[in-house]
Parts: structure tokens; C-alpha cells; sequence
């Protein structure tokens, strides 16, 4: 039986970190293709994920060596998308459709079921925009899994911290399997 394809994109917070002990975790039972954001790669390597998921890491726009672009073709292969962490940053480009980059290029491509598990300071997960544009994404049938209160890396406590690798696997477990 064929593993079910899952992207996972991984934005760059802190938290990008996490998605490498969730990448390993999925690609023991999902075939798992990577898509990075710049900012992400300043925290993770690609190499740390192309390592965990047995494939080359999409990283750009522009390093496709084949006709058609990479991040095009895996829309229409991968069954599952979940962005780990979700910054602040990358909801908003989802939202409002903005597509600059590899991973929001994917984004507006893939019309499958998604899972984003928001990592940020808890002011940001607060501000007006965020909660407007996480609406947003809600409306269109995009699921979250937390984020949850705690301790987050620029110190501040509150909402913001992303849910652990375990919950992550569990909420995408069960997305996937009521495909």
C-alpha cells in the first residue's frame, strides 16, 4: 500500500526546531516532502530535514531543475499540508493569498485538507490582524492545533507557544485518517 503524502511546510520561528522531531516522526509512516521558508532555514537546515524525510527540501522558487516547478507538482501529489511552526507571518500571507516564496506558492496551489500550528509571541497571536486573519483561514476550513499558554523563546508567557511535536502528530493522525 502507497504512504500517504504529506507537505510539510516549516515558516521561520523558533519553533522551526520542533518540525524536525515532527518530521521524523511522520516520515516513519508518511512519505514527507519539505517545504522551507528563507527565514526558516536560519534556524534548521534543509539538510536536518531532507535527512529525516529521504527527499530534497524545497527551498526556492527558483532551484527547479525539472520543466515543471517542484512545489507545483508536489500540490498536486501531496494529500495532507501542515505548516509547523506557523508564524504569524505566513497566516497572513495565506489568508490574503500572497504568494512570494516557495511555500506560499505551494499554499495557494494545494486544494487538499490543512493543519497550521501557530507559533508566536502571545502579543502577536493577540493583535487584531492575526485574529482576523486566523478567521479567515477557519472560514475556509483550515484546521489549527494550538497554540497553547506557556513560556515562549523571547520570554514572554501566554498564547503563542506551539503545541508539542506529539500533539501535532496526533491532530494530523487524525486528520488524515477521515481521508
Amino acid at each position: 500500500m502507497a504512504q500517504k503524502v504529506i507537505a510539510l511546510g516549516v515558516t521561520g520561528g523558533i519553533a522551526a526546531y520542533k518540525a524536525a522531531d515532527l518530521c521524523g516522526k511522520l516520515a516513519k509512516k508518511y512519505d514527507v516532502r519539505v517545504l522551507m521558508t528563507e527565514n526558516a532555514t536560519r534556524f534548521v537546515t534543509p539538510l536536518t530535514f531532507r535527512t529525516l524525510s529521504r527527499h530534497e527540501v524545497v527551498t526556492s522558487l527558483w532551484d527547479e531543475p525539472e520543466w515543471r516547478p517542484g512545489h507545483v507538482a508536489l500540490a498536486d501529489e501531496a494529500e495532507f499540508f501542515a505548516v509547523v511552526p506557523a508564524t504569524a507571518n505566513f497566516i497572513a500571507k495565506y489568508a490574503h493569498g500572497i504568494a512570494d516564496d516557495a511555500l506560499t506558492t505551494f499554499a495557494a496551489t494545494f486544494a487538499g485538507p490543512v493543519l497550521l500550528a501557530p507559533a508566536m509571541n502571545p502579543k502577536m497571536w493577540s493583535h487584531p490582524a492575526c485574529v482576523d486573519n486566523v478567521a479567515v483561514l477557519k472560514r475556509r476550513g483550515v484546521d489549527f492545533c494550538g497554540p497553547v499558554a506557556g513560556h515562549v523563546a523571547c520570554g514572554a508567557d501566554g498564547v503563542g507557544r506551539m503545541a508539542e511535536p506529539a500533539e501535532i502528530f496526533a491532530a494530523i493522525e487524525a486528520a488524515i485518517a477521515d481521508l
